[in-house]
């Protein structure tokens, strides 16, 4: 696993014991409420994270070269796949 996911994922998980041990909530194997307590924490990690990338985009000098939308997009897509070590 990729060491930004195992990251995020682990984040999670600490997110799932947190709200489960604020709620009283016994965690027990597959529990749907642990569960879905990690799955929706770990998307919106990953979500901050691609908005992170991005926000890193725009931050960054733009040549006059690229001063259009879609070369913009490109430059995103291109520093999300390299956050996270993605390969097409």
């Amino acid at each position: 696993m990729n060491k930004e996911f195992k990251k995020l994922l682990e984040a999670s998980y600490t997110k799932g014991f947190e709200e489960c041990a604020r709620t009283g909530h016994k965690v027990g194997q597959l529990d749907a409420i642990f569960n879905s307590i990690v799955m929706g924490e770990f998307a919106e990690l990953i979500v901050g994270e691609c908005i992170g990338c991005c926000e890193q985009v725009i931050s960054d000098p733009v040549p006059e070269s690229v001063d259009t939308w879609l070369n913009g997009g490109s430059q995103c897509i291109d520093e999300i796949k390299q956050h996270f070590g993605v390969e097409e």
